[in-house]
């Protein structure tokens, strides 16, 4: 591994029913479902067939370690991503896990912070920007009580840069007409499409359920730049049966690396 954690630091788990190997802190944050979900969102090939072609070129914003590009790499194999990471302790691992696939050629991993002028020309080959871009930004207001692990606090809670910045530098970004995707808590829903207003169109809402009957705690949200079109409500999908077991619709994003139908 060429970062610098250590192994007694890391941690290596499975993605996709084992299909990504993931090297990630063993404190602080780590990836869960939502990247999983997030890479899901994004449209193209499903193992086994169904939908063809998908984006060529990719960003993550704040990429972490590398679990939705990586995700979205297993499902794609056309797709190349930029990764766009604050913190080099996680920008390095990124690196680790795209070697450690086989992806290296196609995931790059540049350390920068949104809360300053990122070039296109800096992240990007392609000056009319990205076909796509996909971003997990923090979950919670600047100001809210921080986790005690500086890395989790980091990815966690706005700090430098709002969740308006965050939408910002998606939409500086990807192409005319591409989209950018985002995963974020259901009670910040209005924060999020108050962000997009004005800035892009054809907003589709996808709530994650938890469970039947109960309200949801995550939402996909995918747009597309310089378009006019009203916002879609999906139907969503619910993640567990009523005794907590993953739902069928989940298991096919989850083991077997299916795309959704937004």
């Amino acid at each position: 591994m060429t970062g610098p954690a250590t192994a007694a630091e890391v941690t290596e788990d499975r993605l996709l029913d084992g299909r990504v190997r993931l090297r990630q802190p063993a404190d602080g944050y780590r990836a869960a479902i939502d990247p999983v979900f997030l890479a899901a969102a994004v449209p193209g090939g499903n193992p086994g067939g169904g939908q063809a072609g998908g984006p060529s070129s990719v960003l993550d914003l704040g990429c972490g370690v590398g679990a939705a590009a990586l995700c979205l790499l297993a499902r794609l194999p056309a797709a190349q991503v930029t990764g766009l990471e604050l913190q080099p302790r996680l920008a390095a691992l990124a690196r680790d896990n795209a070697a450690l696939n086989g992806w290296a050629n196609r995931f790059e991993v540049v350390v920068g912070d949104i809360a300053h002028p990122v070039l296109l020309s800096d992240i990007s080959t392609d000056r009319n920007g990205f076909d796509e871009v996909i971003c997990n930004p923090p979950h919670h207001r600047a100001g809210m009580a921080a986790a005690p692990d500086p890395a989790k606090a980091t990815a966690n809670r706005e700090a430098r840069a709002s969740l308006n910045d965050w939408v910002a530098a998606a939409l500086a970004h990807v192409r005319q007409k591409g989209s950018v995707t985002f995963i974020h808590r259901a009670d910040r829903l209005d924060d999020l499409l108050a962000a997009l207003r004005g800035r892009a169109g054809g907003i589709i809402v996808f709530p994650l359920w938890p469970k039947p009957g109960e309200a949801a705690r995550r939402v996909l949200v995918r747009a597309r730049k310089g378009v006019r079109v009203p916002l879609t409500l999906a139907a969503g999908l619910v993640l567990h049966t009523a005794d907590g077991r993953f739902t069928t619709a989940a298991e096919r994003v989850l083991r077997e690396g299916h795309g959704l139908a937004l």
